[in-house]
């Protein structure tokens, strides 16, 4: 087997592993915190995609030239419209419904899962949507043979780079700050943490936010690496990043990463050698062997009732 093949599928793996531990982050955050799946969040990362293709033509339209500039402009006003659609859903689909059964806030969820899909075909067509390329040219290791090459563009150094950075202040924000701090005693527990004087229903908004904000990432990435989207493109990436959330062990942040990249992996080493058309095929079926022998997933904690 050519090692420069198994490099490129190597790389083509951590690109997207990084995305969908950037998705996962989110299915994660909101389980730790309070113990359900919010359903609508892949939605929220194809809102990102959408808000990005729309940010860059406005940018286009005002001038800015600079690639660097208009790129940076583009992340900072999708985090701050999809952290915005992360509350509202947390809002109206969770809050109102916290101390009615577990069953009720996940069909909420689901349901404005198909309101936000619905709300972006009315609002800008069924049709693929597209965005030209930002960043051209690429880095090769080229062996003996001049046609042997693992090929890294620079659109994949900035996903992996931005991905690392991201996790990074996400990981101090929960470790060392106050707010990370409010955050994981509602975690462990929320009745305490409300006798000490944590307002738990504002952390909970929060973790909505910075899931939605991790989300906005991934969707900037991946629309200016692939560049064309549609109003479901959430659904199926959206299920992708919360299998990599349970495969890492959902409730851990590192465990969220993991399972990105060895779902991405799977994916780019089975499509590359074995076939493209049963790749998801085989991205499950090493979620349901981990979970066999690890119900908690990789990183993840047996769950322990409160008595």
């Amino acid at each position: 087997m050519n090692s420069y093949v198994i490099g490129q599928q190597l790389v083509n793996g951590v690109v997207l592993g990084s995305i969908y531990g950037l998705i996962a982050v989110g299915y994660t955050m909101v389980y730790g915190i309070i113990g359900m799946i919010n359903f609508a969040h892949g939605e929220i990362y194809m809102i990102s995609a959408y808000l990005t293709a729309i940010t860059l033509a406005v940018l286009t339209t005002w001038g800015v030239d600079s690639v660097f500039l208009a790129l940076i402009l583009t992340l900072i006003s999708s985090i701050a419209f999809t952290a915005l659609y992360g509350w509202t859903v947390e809002r109206i689909a969770y809050r109102p419904l916290r101390r009615s059964t577990r069953l009720a806030p996940l069909i909420s969820a689901i349901g404005m899962s198909l309101v936000l899909q619905n709300y972006v075909r009315l609002a800008q067509g069924s049709r693929n949507q597209g965005v030209p390329s930002l960043m051209e040219g690429n880095l090769r290791l080229v062996g003996e043979n001049p046609e042997q090459f693992v090929q890294v563009t620079y659109v994949q150094l900035v996903i992996v780079l931005t991905a690392l950075i991201s996790m990074g202040i996400l990981s101090w924000t929960i470790q060392k700050t106050a707010l990370g701090r409010a955050c994981r005693a509602t975690q462990q527990d929320r009745v305490m943490a409300e006798l000490l004087g944590v307002n738990t229903d504002r952390i909970i908004s929060v973790v909505f936010v910075l899931g939605a904000s991790m989300a906005a990432v991934a969707g900037v990435l991946v629309t200016v690496n692939y560049g064309s989207f549609d109003f479901h493109v959430g659904f199926v990436t959206g299920i992708k990043a919360f299998t990599a959330a349970v495969l890492g062990g959902i409730g851990s942040l590192p465990g969220a990463m993991l399972g990105g990249l060895i779902l991405g992996l799977s994916e780019s080493f089975f499509a590359g050698f074995v076939n493209s058309d049963y790749k998801d095929v085989f991205a499950f079926s090493i979620l349901v062997l981990v979970l066999i022998f690890k119900p908690s997933g990789l990183l993840g904690r047996p769950a322990v009732e409160k008595v």
